[in-house]
């Protein structure tokens, strides 16, 4: 590499750096800082798509909830498939409970929809909507984690798991439940599991959701949520948070509760995602590694 190419990846890795910093204190400010200086289209060697890459991990780590130029949305036909779809999801969580509906397997909820009018069965249309939903290429979404549930029809076995009482969340038997109790044992009462077990139709639920509040954007929905068939929780890894914090537990205030402190001082804070990840996905510090 020539002197004048060093000093400009040089810098270049600098004002990354810096501008994260930055991005930290004034997110909408710094996306358009560093959009301005590295607009679209402009470079093309091999390294300058690099750092393209570097600077969309940098943004949309941070910017989890923003829509970007590149993002992928849902074709305008899906979007009503989305929302029956969802409609249909919530009923059956709603008719057999919170609980049971994180062990719900495609089969069984494709049964209940059959059996209960009220419910309604799903169409041809919302079944091909779901597997494609399943099998996409969440690389397409920004998503780069590792798919744990290969399967759309993939089956949470119920004698491996046990339910957490006054959690409403199962958690698997044998690790998962001895790193839960030794936590618990640890750090007393404060500390409460907030989600555990998640079935493929669980985490249908959460990501259709989350793609229906951001307007068809799954790029966005896939910042925040593992796209169904990708979620640890789908195989033993579980979230905790300090009693009485609500929603609270699910964000970066998180950090700065005496549970989180006295977790991360006990050696539990292993993160799955990892603050500016190269995964696609925002900080989760509420969030435990078992498998």
């Amino acid at each position: 590499m020539e002197l004048g190419q060093a000093v400009y990846h040089m810098h270049r890795r600098i004002f990354l750096k810096s501008t994260l910093l930055y991005i930290a204190l004034h997110p909408i400010s710094g996306a358009m800082a560093l959009e301005s200086v590295f607009p679209r289209g402009v470079l093309s060697s091999e390294s300058q798509v690099s750092d393209y890459d570097v600077k969309d991990r940098l943004i949309r780590g941070r910017l989890f909830d923003h829509d970007f130029k590149n993002d992928i949305i849902l074709p305008r036909e899906d979007v009503s498939l989305l929302n029956s779809s969802l409609a249909r999801l919530k009923k059956i969580q709603k008719l057999i409970g919170y609980g049971n509906f994180s062990l719900l397997n495609f089969d069984d909820a494709v049964g209940y929809a059959r059996s209960y009018t009220r419910i309604g069965r799903f169409s041809n249309g919302e079944l091909e909507f779901l597997e494609k939903i399943f099998y996409n290429q969440v690389k397409d979404y920004g998503f780069m984690g590792e798919k744990t549930i290969k399967t759309i029809t993939g089956k949470i076995i119920k004698k491996q798991v046990k339910k957490i009482p006054h959690t409403g969340n199962y958690l698997y038997r044998g690790k998962p439940i001895e790193v839960y109790n030794r936590i618990q044992k640890q750090i007393g009462g404060d500390v409460i599991l907030t989600s555990g077990v998640r079935s493929v139709m669980k985490q249908f639920l959460l990501f259709l959701n989350k793609t229906a509040k951001s307007h068809g954007n799954l790029s966005m929905a896939s910042r925040s949520l593992a796209p169904p068939g990708y979620s640890f929780h789908g195989i033993g890894d579980f979230d905790v948070g300090k009693k009485g914090f609500g929603v609270a537990n699910f964000t970066e205030k998180f950090t700065q509760t005496q549970v989180y402190k006295k977790l991360s001082t006990l050696g539990y804070i292993k993160f799955r995602y990892e603050r500016d990840n190269d995964l696609g996905v925002r900080f989760e510090p509420w969030h435990i590694e078992v498998v």
